[in-house]
């Protein structure tokens, strides 16, 4: 393999590490309405499990309110059932137009239970990306043993460590941000 494709597949995973921290976060609820709190609930739809975003459209009129309003009456009762069962842990109201879901304010408590758990998700995120960089170091000391020079690979190693550096850099930032927002009252 090329020190190149090394390089690729460790700012890949990287990559990906700060993606999936990103969407996680997202869908932990900091006192604020947002569409993507709804994102993982999914409804029973003529037989097959659909996001609710499929069957109602969804909007946020104020920052402690999501309004749902489902295209087919029949899908009512079938969106509160999977608010109700999710873990969101708020209790739909239905006006037989539209499903309004009033986010209550979060107490003091909650706010320092949220931060541990995005803590919890940046700390895999950063193991993530300590997983990637230390294959693509192994990779790289099996290469010497192919006829890579050893100052083509430490540079190479060095480069990875940079890699490594921007992207705990980058989680550091996003969980900051996620902190911060989370205990905003």
């Amino acid at each position: 393999m090329e020190v190149k494709e090394y390089l690729q597949n460790a700012e890949d995973s990287m990559q990906l590490a700060v993606e999936y921290l990103d969407d996680t976060l997202s869908h932990i609820r900091a006192g604020k309405a947002s569409a993507r709190l709804l994102d993982g609930i999914r409804v029973d739809y003529y037989g097959s499990q659909a996001p609710i975003s499929n069957v109602a459209n969804i909007s946020v009129p104020d920052a402690r309110t999501i309004a749902i309003t489902p295209w087919e009456k029949s899908m009512f009762r079938e969106i509160e059932k999977a608010i109700i069962n999710s873990e969101l842990g708020i209790t739909p109201e239905n006006n037989g137009e539209v499903i309004r879901l009033c986010i209550p304010p979060l107490t003091e408590d909650r706010r320092k239970q949220l931060v541990k758990q995005s803590k919890a998700e940046a700390e895999t995120a950063k193991v993530s990306v300590r997983n990637a960089r230390r294959e693509a170091i192994e990779g790289l000391k099996k290469e010497i043993k192919n006829g890579l020079s050893e100052d083509i690979e430490k540079d190479a190693e060095a480069s990875v460590q940079k890699l490594h550096d921007r992207f705990m850099k980058q989680i550091d930032g996003i969980f900051a941000d996620k902190e911060k927002e989370i205990l905003t009252v």
